[in-house]
């Protein structure tokens, strides 16, 4: 990492699936190394794409859209940690939870150690994301351990009946 490299972002937005029970002010940052095959937003690739998320800028969101967030979620600078981390403890100063999704299969513990949820693993297209029995993409809690991907699967229960009825046909 270049000292000279940007923490760039685009715009962030307001998402309320990402992060089961929360509503996220996401945080895309530009710069990503993982470069998965069927990725939908190559534009992060690039890290010059975006603004600068300064820690006053990042206030600025946070103060923008106080009392309406319960958490800030990253979608990605982890190849960035320090300006991630400095991040992570304004959100966490604010009494908001944080998350980080990752196209890693490992996170530093120096990041870990501020987060709340924690998505990782390569978009596989025929794996799927997180909505899929089959993803090899792992969303957590943090400070549990417990992985909560059985959160993102719609018609858990029907899909699962489905395939006994199928079996039994």
């Amino acid at each position: 990492m270049g000292l000279n490299m940007k923490f760039n972002c685009l715009p962030p937005s307001i998402v309320f699936q990402e992060v089961p029970n929360e509503i996220s002010l996401c945080f895309s940052i530009t710069g990503c190394k993982v470069a998965c095959t069927g990725c939908h937003s190559t534009e992060l690739w690039h890290a010059n794409h975006g603004n600068h998320l300064s820690n006053t800028s990042f206030r600025n969101w946070l103060t923008k859209y106080q009392n309406l967030i319960s958490c800030v979620l990253f979608f990605g600078g982890e190849w960035q940690a320090k300006a991630l981390i400095e991040k992570l403890r304004i959100a966490k100063s604010w009494g908001l939870k944080t998350c980080l999704y990752s196209g890693e299969k490992h996170i530093d513990i120096s990041i870990c150690e501020h987060l709340n949820f924690l998505k990782t693993g390569p978009w596989q297209s025929t794996l799927g994301g997180l909505d899929s029995i089959d993803s090899n993409q792992v969303f957590r809690n943090v400070q549990t351990g417990e992985k909560l991907n059985h959160l993102f699967i719609k018609n858990n229960h029907h899909h699962l009946s489905k395939g006994v009825n199928h079996v039994a046909a």
